[in-house]
């Protein structure tokens, strides 16, 4: 049974079986899958953006983002988001895989990118209700920005290990 249904996302009421033969009702929310995106520059930085998120009432670091259109591809929907959100096309993007955002009650996906040859471009505007700064950031630094809690974003802090490999805190 729908519980709501709005553009964004919907939410339901249901009877599910367990691997053990058990039926239980839960509420499950579908956003429908997402991408997210990290903007990797020749000179070995990236782009993040300061966005302000209404849902926390803060501004938080985070790398670019969005939800799939309807019949989009995920690469589809990471070229057009990286472009609305950062003003930036990519020659080339490199699927990191997925990640599921929170399996508990959700059965959101949000497909990774890398995308390297960035060029300027304008072909998409930012959304209206997107409060965003672009923000150059040295790659070196994202690791120390994670473990210091600067970059609190869960799918920022799994893009950032998908594409630069383990973030591994030194021990003085």
């Amino acid at each position: 049974m729908d519980l709501y249904r709005g553009k964004r996302l919907f939410v339901e009421k249901k009877m599910v079986r367990l691997p053990d033969g058990r039926e239980l009702e839960r509420v499950l929310v579908h956003p429908g899958d997402a991408v997210a995106i990290l903007p990797v520059r020749a000179d070995a930085s990236c782009y993040l953006l300061r966005q302000y998120r209404f849902a926390i009432d803060e501004f938080i670091l985070e790398a670019p983002a969005g939800t799939l259109n309807a019949g989009e591809r995920p690469d589809e929907t990471a070229r057009r988001e990286l472009i609305e959100e950062t003003g930036f096309q990519a020659e080339t993007l490199i699927p990191r895989g997925f990640i599921y955002t929170t399996p508990g009650f959700t059965d959101e996906r949000i497909f990774l990118f890398e995308a390297q040859g960035l060029s300027p471009s304008c072909a998409y505007e930012k959304d209206e209700d997107e409060v965003i700064e672009v923000i150059k950031v040295p790659l070196a630094h994202l690791p120390s920005m994670i473990r210091e809690g600067e970059i609190s974003d869960a799918k920022t802090i799994a893009l950032v290990y998908r594409c630069l490999g383990p973030v591994r805190e030194s021990r003085r």
